[in-house]
């Protein structure tokens, strides 16, 4: 049976394919790098077709693939044929550059490192005739930059070529390769090129995509912006600009492209045979985030719920993705287990997770009922992630909430009570943190626990003034707070950071403060604030509650707050704050 050429054989005649394909019949000996025969083999046969060739031979000289690009650009195929983690894989490339330079180029590289070749050879050919070859091999590791040294040898002539030299270096890069340990390359963290389009908000949300990848353990080596424009339904970004990005993962030696906005099943997997790597986007991104930071049961529930719901359409797009068992960031977590998982088991388990969540729920609505019995007053601390939340919520009740400059340090919902100046009890609610784009499945997951806001009496909107994108973010969560209802709840708006503003603090005032969590400057006007409107539909009575009218306190313990109680020899002199509505039902129980 005739061997395959692979790669861009359009335009090409069928008689030259054919002598294309009789490539794999020329056998070398062991010791041989490249024979003369196919040298001016490859070196006619580009010059007939004017593209690039690729052989890749394996050691014992045999060749196992054979491809053609086309004019311009390098296509090779990846050849993963790693025996083990620590070794090359038992292949080098030979392929030809039809403009006579033999040079190699920066993907020509990055497949060398990608695919561990034993080598990675290019031999320029002008007007079919060979003029000069260059040899890479892997050299040492380079502790900056977290990649293999290329040694480059060259140029070289290719009909005289140091044979035996050139075999050799191959088992020199293979015992270098050998000192790795598979424990240091499980430490590293995966490579990933950002895609987004171009928007006109000023607002880059790319680079607020590279701080999720960050926060989710990648190493961002690119950041790609493409032009506004119709969004295709097969690659979201056009088959052009797919292929322009598959030859950059081969420079960079990428594993994993993230886009910044939701990706459909066919665009996924489209995108995926296209560039060569594994494919995720925005959402997913979050939901992985989310699946690592969740610590409380619900918290984890609530995370695996989401990533079902979102999988659950997508399943035809996850080809790479699911054929891997952990296998990196977008497939953490409790919600993907194995690639046979279907849709009828995703939905049974979802119908499952509602479950546990609903009577997770009746407990909190219990807790919200019991609190209102109570009447201790909720401040819910909302905004943008990494706005200062938490670390407002400590400085204000001497707490010691994980507080850490990185996005979602905080998921699980944090309750503190505090007591204020006045002798006013609060409990502050920390919630997670918004986001741009943030997952609808996210969002209707975390409904129950995000409903806090909606209950609560104040909503203190914290916002990282130092941000140049700080009035897109407050738009976002007011958007959020909109679709939980809490739109009309009185809010401050809390400029913090001024720490590490660069222009001057906006002036107090008309519901707005600016303070810095971090160096207390400005809390204590807020604490102020704060109590006061807690206490604005209330008004503070003192009366002497008569022994025999004991139930007139225990309304006030019920319903109001209670601020002194004195025991004297007629009744009880009380100091308290109620609504309007129960001084009058107070008044039903005893005259004052």
């Amino acid at each position: 049976m005739a061997k395959k050429v692979n790669g861009n054989l359009t335009g090409i005649k069928n008689t030259v394919i054919e002598r294309i394909a009789q490539l794999y019949d020329i056998s070398m000996d062991q010791s041989e790098f490249a024979s003369a025969e196919l040298i001016e083999a490859l070196s006619t046969l580009t010059g007939e077709i004017g593209r690039e060739i690729s052989v890749y031979i394996a050691r014992n000289g045999s060749i196992v693939d054979v491809s053609v690009g086309d004019s311009s650009t390098v296509s090779l195929p990846s050849m993963r044929l790693v025996r083990n983690e620590d070794r090359l894989c038992g292949v080098r490339c030979l392929h030809t550059h039809p403009n006579g330079d033999g040079r190699l180029s920066g993907v020509d590289i990055g497949t060398l490192r990608s695919s561990k070749l034993d080598c990675m050879a290019a031999l320029g050919v002008l007007e079919g005739r060979p003029t000069q070859l260059y040899a890479a091999y892997l050299g040492e590791k380079n502790e900056e930059t977290d990649t293999c040294d290329a040694l480059v040898y060259g140029p070289l002539r290719p009909l005289k070529l140091p044979q035996g030299a050139l075999i050799a270096e191959i088992f020199n890069s293979d015992d270098r390769m050998r000192s790795v340990t598979k424990a240091v390359a499980d430490t590293e963290s995966e490579r990933a090129i950002l895609v987004g389009m171009e928007n006109s908000e000023g607002y880059d949300t790319l680079e607020e995509l590279a701080e999720l990848a960050k926060t989710a353990g990648a190493t961002v080596l690119n950041k790609v912006y493409t032009r506004k424009r119709a969004i295709d339904n097969a690659t979201y970004i056009g088959s052009g600009k797919a292929e322009e990005l598959a030859l950059m993962r081969s420079e960079l030696e990428a594993e994993l492209f993230i886009f910044d906005d939701e990706l459909s099943a066919i665009q996924l997997r489209s995108l995926e045979e296209i560039l060569g790597a594994r494919v995720i986007d925005r959402t997913t991104l979050i939901l992985d985030i989310f699946a690592a930071r969740a610590t409380s049961r619900e918290g984890r529930l609530q995370v695996e719920l989401a990533q079902m719901r979102y999988r659950l359409p997508r399943l035809l797009g996850q080809g790479q993705v699911l054929s891997r068992l952990g296998g990196g960031i977008g497939t953490r977590g409790p919600g993907e287990k194995k690639l046979e998982i279907d849709r009828r088991r995703i939905r049974r388990r979802i119908y499952e997770l509602e479950v546990e969540l609903s009577e997770i729920e009746k407990q909190r609505e219990l807790r919200r009922d019991a609190r209102k019995a109570n009447r201790i007053p909720l401040v819910a601390l909302v905004g943008y992630t990494n706005a200062g939340k938490s670390t407002l919520l400590n400085r204000l009740t001497n707490s010691a909430v994980l507080a850490e400059d990185m996005l979602f340090a905080t998921l699980d919902p944090v309750v503190r009570q505090i007591t204020l100046p006045g002798g006013t009890e609060a409990l502050l609610s920390d919630t997670v943190g918004f986001i741009n784009k943030l997952p609808h499945e996210l969002v209707k997951a975390f409904r129950s626990t995000l409903e806090e806001v909606s209950n609560a009496d104040l909503i203190l909107h914290v916002i990282d003034y130092s941000s140049p994108y700080h009035e897109k973010q407050m738009q976002v969560v007011d958007e959020v707070l909109s679709s939980l209802n809490a739109a009309d709840i009185p809010s401050f708006r809390v400029f913090n950071k001024l720490d590490k503003a660069a222009s001057p603090a906006p002036a107090n005032g008309d519901g707005r403060f600016s303070i810095s969590a971090k160096s207390g400057e400005g809390v204590s006007e807020l604490i102020a604030a704060i109590e006061r409107a807690l206490n604005s539909a209330r008004q503070e009575i003192e009366l002497i509650v008569p022994y025999s009218k004991y139930e007139a306190i225990a309304f006030i313990r019920e319903r109001g707050m209670l601020l002194e109680e004195e025991h004297l020899e007629s009744g009880t002199r009380i100091r308290a704050r109620l609504d309007g509505a129960d001084i009058g039902q107070l008044k039903k129980i005893i005259d004052f």
